[in-house]
């Protein structure tokens, strides 16, 4: 992997692969460059696609005083390595990192992400609040496998399930990145989709979500998408939060496929 400092001096890896306009994938929480590859493999025939760990996962370093406008930084790092003309995607959490970094100022061509999980409304923003709460004590007390737990058992994921995780060699790099839950949970504020501050964004958006994802899931995107100027929103039948490669990377090239002809016709 290739590394890069980010304005604070923290090195960020990531892999550079395809050939095409630059698109930058941007993982959710406890995923590395490699939990990508699959998606990049597919997309790497239109496009120069660029993987990265966020900090703290990975090659990638930490400087231990992460905050949003850190991590904004290193994704602003990414883009100026891929080069002009960069789009971005950005999965899960790491979509709501996207938005936050084009809100801020950061230029790309073309924006795209799949079920940031916000939780508006009452409900939700209690089970934030509780969430967080949880997540922070947890995490100061040194309890990274409870912080994984606790991630697994909000996406979803069954206890028993969980249990059988525990086991497997993948637990220990879970665990590894535990103390990064904090920057994802960061990033999501409150819970409530931050309109106000994302009537800035002007890019051109399409946000994505999943047929079968829970209903508040699927009411959140759309709610996403009407903030946003140049919201498009999109609904792939029969996904859920773990979306299959296969079916989004069509969609994506399709959405991309603007740059690829550009670029193309400058080549």
């Amino acid at each position: 992997m290739d590394r890069i400092l980010s304005a604070d001096g923290t090195p960020i890896a990531y892999r550079r692969q395809g050939d095409g306009p630059p698109l930058v994938l941007v993982g959710g929480a406890l995923s590395a460059s490699a939990t990508d590859a699959p998606l990049a493999a597919l997309l790497a025939p239109r496009f120069t696609v660029l993987t990265y760990d966020r900090r703290g996962r990975g090659a990638s370093g930490d400087a231990g005083r992460s905050s949003v406008a850190r991590e904004v930084e290193d994704l602003a790092a990414v883009v100026g390595a891929a080069g002009a003309g960069a789009s971005v995607f950005g999965m899960s959490s790491g979509g709501a990192l996207a938005l936050e970094a084009v809100a801020a100022g950061l230029p790309v061509e073309l924006l795209a992400v799949y079920e940031p999980p916000y939780t508006p409304g009452a409900s939700g923003l209690l089970f934030k609040a509780r969430c967080t709460a949880r997540l922070h004590r947890l995490l100061a007390a040194g309890d990274r496998g409870g912080a994984v737990e606790l991630f697994l058992s909000m996406t979803g994921v069954a206890e028993e399930t969980a249990a059988r995780m525990r086991r497997t060699p993948l637990w220990a790099e879970l665990e590894a990145m535990a103390h990064t839950l904090a920057y994802d949970d960061a990033l999501l504020g409150d819970g409530a989709v931050p309109v106000e501050r994302f009537a800035a964004v002007a890019t051109r958006t399409l946000v994505v979500c999943g047929g079968f994802s829970s209903p508040p899931a699927r009411a959140a995107t759309r709610t996403l998408a009407e903030a946003l100027p140049r919201g498009r929103h999109r609904t792939l039948t029969g996904q859920m939060r773990e979306v299959a490669p296969q079916v989004l990377a069509p969609v994506l090239a399709e959405f991309f496929a603007k740059d690829v002809y550009a670029y193309r016709q400058a080549s």
